[in-house]
């Protein structure tokens, strides 16, 4: 048992570098910037959160977990900001990590790739709410910081629109009370209007 438990230790640990990962997303109003594995936690909450509000039949057990490996691959290739113009390539490095991960002595979690393969590409209802939610979380965060992550970025209602352009045939009401936020954005002077 003794040495289960090192291992365990071991891959642990491998997950905690995920706290070292700095996303571009600032917290509490823009005090400074979140690490990936903050936004993991935040987006299993609030994926719980919704799956509740929703009155859907998630599995939320699966919906958690997916949010929660989401960002391993970043552990390794750093989170890609959303308006890049690597993001396409993002996803291949990201995969790599998680095999790694996933083939370390210590993981005892047998479809930690599997979860990940469908939170990145599943169409699982769990990974379409997920999708949703992961893009839905810094936006909050952008809202709550006066668009400081927009400003800093030069960032355009066009971009933050055609980004979550998805959300409306996923979750239109959602898509609706977004779209009414970028409104606000833009006449803050958060947002450039083009």
């Amino acid at each position: 048992m003794a040495d289960t438990v090192t291992q365990l230790s071991k891959f642990l640990l491998q997950l905690d570098g995920l706290k070292s990962i700095n996303r571009r997303t600032y917290i509490n109003g823009g005090e400074r910037v979140e690490n990936s594995a903050e936004h993991s936690w935040h987006l299993a909450m609030a994926c719980w959160a919704f799956s509740e509000l929703l009155e859907d039949d998630f599995d939320v057990l699966k919906l958690i977990k997916l949010a929660l490996v989401h960002d391993l691959g970043e552990i390794e290739a750093g989170d890609t900001f959303l308006y890049s113009a690597n993001r396409l390539n993002a996803h291949a490095e990201e995969r790599k990590c998680v095999e790694r991960i996933s083939s370390h002595p210590g993981n005892p979690i047998s479809n930690l790739l599997m979860l990940w393969d469908e939170q990145e590409v599943g169409d699982s209802k769990e990974a379409k709410l997920l999708k949703v939610i992961d893009r839905l979380m810094p936006f909050l965060h952008n809202m709550t910081s006066e668009g400081l992550a927009w400003r800093e970025n030069g960032i355009r209602k066009s971009q933050v629109l055609k980004m979550h352009r998805f959300i409306e045939d996923e979750q239109p009401e959602i898509y609706r009370w977004i779209f009414s936020r970028v409104e606000h954005a833009v006449q803050q002077g958060w947002l450039k209007d083009a």
